[in-house]
């Protein structure tokens, strides 16, 4: 247990000491990522009623822009990673406010991300039949069954999530090797992912009891703590793999 929270202080300190460099390679980039959000923002969608449910319904003239923010959301969000574990790892510096686009490395995170997704999703399916079944017979328990699954899903993506890192300084790391490299350490794996399964919980938490959800300080809000999210999950990859297969240390 004080592995996992000894590799998330890691990854934290690692943001908070180098707030300038990850603000200069991300703040141009995230605002690029999060203009649907911004969109949508401003342009909320249509709803409709069914089975006396209000169900948002994405009107044709919408298409093209929800295809093209999520085309451009995708590409900044693996160019932040590509760049941030490159700094981490290699000391590679962003001068200006918008770090080198290596085409080739960004494909292949891109590439490796979306196997480790469906290979979560898969796992997540697999665990969640007898977790469904547990549910069904002590439906007191379904939250908590949900949040296993969370949590169960968070902890696959970390043991395998190393081979983004690796990925992204131009390194082969299989999924096997991802696994190998991580074996014996489910403690510290499940420890961590319950700490940021947790922590992103709480850092929502006042924008889901806000009065006022569609106010422009919770879209600021909803911003700055997804900026926040997305770099120390980035960091808590690239201190696995440094750690883990790089052996170095984290104290």
């Amino acid at each position: 247990m004080a592995q996992g929270w000894l590799i998330f202080r890691h990854s934290f300190n690692l943001l908070m000491e180098n707030l300038e460099q990850a603000f200069r390679l991300s703040l141009l980039l995230y605002l690029v990522q999060s203009s649907y959000v911004i969109y949508v923002f401003f342009n909320p969608p249509q709803t409709t009623e069914m089975e006396g449910m209000q169900v948002m319904v994405t009107a044709p003239e919408d298409m093209l822009p929800t295809v093209f923010f999520g085309f451009i959301a995708i590409v900044g969000s693996v160019w932040i990673a590509v760049a941030w574990h490159r700094f981490a790892l290699n000391g590679e510096v962003t001068r200006g406010w918008l770090p080198e686009f290596r085409g080739s490395l960004i494909l292949g995170y891109l590439g490796r991300s979306i196997l480790i997704g469906a290979l979560v999703i898969f796992g997540v399916i697999v665990l969640s039949i007898p977790i469904s079944i547990i549910a069904i017979g002590l439906p007191g328990l379904a939250g908590l069954m949900t949040l296993i699954m969370i949590g169960a899903g968070a902890y696959f993506f970390f043991r395998l999530g190393i081979m983004l890192p690796a990925a992204a300084v131009g390194e082969h790391l299989t999924l096997a090797d991802a696994w190998d490299a991580t074996s014996g350490k489910s403690d510290t794996i499940l420890t961590l992912a319950l700490i940021v399964v947790g922590g992103s919980v709480v850092i929502q938490l006042p924008s889901q009891f806000n009065d006022a959800p569609d106010s422009t300080i919770t879209l600021v809000y909803t911003l700055v703590v997804n900026w926040f999210a997305t770099i120390i999950g980035i960091s808590v990859l690239t201190t696995l793999y440094g750690h883990y297969v790089e052996e170095r240390p984290i104290n």
